[in-house]
Order: C-alpha cells, then structure tokens, then sequence
C-alpha cells in the first residue's frame, strides 16, 4: 500500500498546528503534503499534492467546506473537522470516513485515524449524497455553538451559552465571558451570520450581546441607552437604530 498523505484545510491557524502534531503523534506513517486555511486554496492544494485524506472543516472562508468535499468527492476520504454536532451525527451516519469535533481530543482522533486506515483499502467514497444531507441541515438553521478562542497561548472551547457579549477589538472580536476575556478571529458580521438571532442581538455596529446575560436597561439623562449584565459590571451603549429591540423587554 502506498505511503498515506494527507491534507489539512482548517482556518484556524492554532487548531492546524494541533491537529498536525497530534497527527504527527498518532500516526507517524502519515505524509502531511500541506496544512491551508481557506477553501479556494483547499482546492489548490487538492489538485497540487493529489492527498489520499482530505481532514476539512466544514466552516471556511472562500470556497464552505461542502464546497470544496464535493470536489475531493471520489478524489480522496475526507474526516470533517466541525463544531456542530448536527454536521458531524449526519455525516457518521450517512457513511462518511468519519469526523473530529472541536477541540480535538487524542482519544477520538486515534479512532478517526483507525477507520482512515481501514477506509485506504477502497476507493474514495461517492459524497453527492451526504453533501446534500449536510447542505440541507446547514439550510435549516444550524447556529454557532461553540467558539474556539485564544486566551494567552491556549486555545479555549467556549460554549455559545457562557457568552455575555461580543466586542469588536482591531483585527480581532473580543469574546466575554463572566469570568473570562478572549479573541477570536471572527468578525462582528460573520458572527451576526452565525448566531441564533432570537439570543444574540446586535446593539451596536461593534457589539452583540446575549439577550440571557442581561439584567436590564437603563436611560441617561441625555436619553442615551445602555444595556446592564448579570455577571459584569460594564454596561453596553446601545446605538440609536437598536433602541427598538429593548422595547419588547
């Protein structure tokens, strides 16, 4: 049998690395031919190294991670790396290669490893089947629950449920909990994109709270408003074209 290779395509750079020296260490044997961040350069690389194993997150810039397993589709047997649960039981059960949730654990990535092994005896599964399955559970709503985010030199797996709020900070989006601030490289927007809108309201162009975090609203003597927390003691402006979603409350 030949020499297995492999292609990571991740966006998130700390979460590449992981997974590549948790690879590294589990399965010696395996080529990494290249580690992308996006999906345009997935398909490139695809093409370039012509992989055997394709680990791809389902959630990427450029080309979505669907996108780019249909083209690998007969090319090569694809492992999805998610953080949505729903993504990853559809996948398992429709006869994929197998999935590796966030944060990667050693125990489950040596059982991804195993069925990968026995997989590389058959030919590349057909996935049109499975893609259209997973896009239509993407279709119907699949919001963000988990956040990966750097606090220091760790990567922190944080519910969608501890959030407070979402802050916009430079690059960078600021992620608060009530006992812990981290970042991630996530936009305001891309957030506001993946959240359940019944949860997380956007009050200003530069932050989204946790309706469940807040404890009330209050007016100033200039008629500004501000959203009070729970578990914080900051309160959040609430710019002018938001004021509307308070008056439900």
């Amino acid at each position: 049998m030949t020499q297995p290779r492999a292609l990571v395509a991740e966006d998130e750079p700390r979460l590449r690395e992981q997974l590549a020296e948790r690879l590294s260490k589990l399965w010696p044997e395996l080529e990494l031919s290249a580690m992308v961040g996006d999906g345009m350069e997935a398909v490139q690389a695809l093409d370039r190294y012509q992989p055997n194993i394709l680990f791809l997150d389902i959630q990427m810039p450029g080309l979505s991670g669907l996108e780019v397993a249909r083209y690998a589709s007969n090319r090569c047997h694809v492992a999805f790396i998610t953080a949505y649960d729903e993504y990853a039981v559809a996948a398992f059960e429709q006869g994929a290669v197998d999935y590796v949730l966030k944060p990667f654990t050693a125990a489950r990535l040596a059982t991804t490893i195993g069925r990968l092994k026995e997989r590389l005896v058959s030919p590349p599964a057909d996935l049109s089947e499975l893609l259209g399955r997973l896009s239509g559970i993407a279709n119907q709503g699949s919001y963000l629950r988990w956040i990966n985010a750097s606090v220091g030199k760790i990567v922190k797996l944080i519910t969608v449920d501890e959030i407070c709020y979402f802050q916009a900070d430079n690059k960078y989006t600021l992620v608060v909990t009530p006992h812990v601030e981290s970042l991630i490289q996530k936009t305001i927007k891309e957030l506001s994109d993946e959240l359940d809108p019944q949860i997380f309201w956007q009050i200003h162009r530069s932050t989204v709270v946790n309706v469940n975090a807040i404890a009330g609203v209050e007016r100033n003597v200039r008629g500004r408003v501000s959203v009070k927390l729970k578990d914080r003691k900051e309160s959040l402006p609430v710019a002018d074209a938001y004021v509307h979603l308070f008056r439900r409350m």
